[in-house]
């Protein structure tokens, strides 16, 4: 009679190897483009600190009885990101399911001009409790693509600006019903 054979696998070493070089090179280079889920940041380890590990020596800390206090000036906190419409909500607003709360008209202003009226036509609308807005910016005048359209261009750009997030959550192209081109779908960020 013949003993049967083990089918068991083989038991699996629970002990760690050391990195190749070249596999060091291919973590750190991939570990470079990874972005953290977290909000704080850990340090960061490289390759080189990987495969080279020796005990570095300790130098002796020196301790100063007192420091000068340290002044913190006082960090503003981070621009909230800009969301953009969601299609069903584009969808809505094209179709005139969902009502426009109120319109801006941009034509014929200069830019600082329409930069200032922007500003506190937003914060009015925030005020008010407006959710949606409609600014026209009017699709330029005719004549070379550089010299065409500059409020069409710059207002995309402000709203993108911080001083316009505490203001804004997204915007969009509107629909041709409302402007197509030259006008602009804003979502206005409830007042705290």
């Amino acid at each position: 009679m013949k003993r049967p054979r083990n089918l068991d696998p083989p038991p699996v070493s629970r002990r760690k190897r050391a990195l190749t070089r070249e596999e060091a090179e291919l973590w750190e280079s991939v570990a470079k483009q990874a972005r953290p889920l977290r909000k704080r940041a850990r340090p960061v380890k490289t390759a080189h600190d990987a495969v080279d590990e020796t005990p570095a020596k300790t130098e002796p800390v020196l301790r100063l009885k007192s420091l000068p206090p340290v002044h913190k000036t006082p960090v503003a906190p981070p621009a909230p990101p800009l969301a953009p419409l969601g299609r069903r909500e584009r969808s809505k607003l094209s179709r005139g399911r969902k009502d426009i709360d109120a319109r801006l008209d941009l034509h014929g202003m200069t830019q600082s001009r329409a930069h200032r009226v922007l500003r506190d036509f937003l914060h009015h609308a925030q005020e008010g409790g407006l959710s949606v807005v409609l600014i026209i910016t009017g699709k330029g005048k005719s004549g070379s693509e550089s010299e065409r359209g500059v409020l069409r261009r710059q207002v995309p750009q402000w709203l993108s600006l911080p001083e316009f997030r505490g203001l804004v959550i997204g915007f969009d192209e509107a629909h041709i019903g409302h402007g197509g081109e030259g006008a602009l779908y804003v979502r206005v960020r409830r007042a705290r």
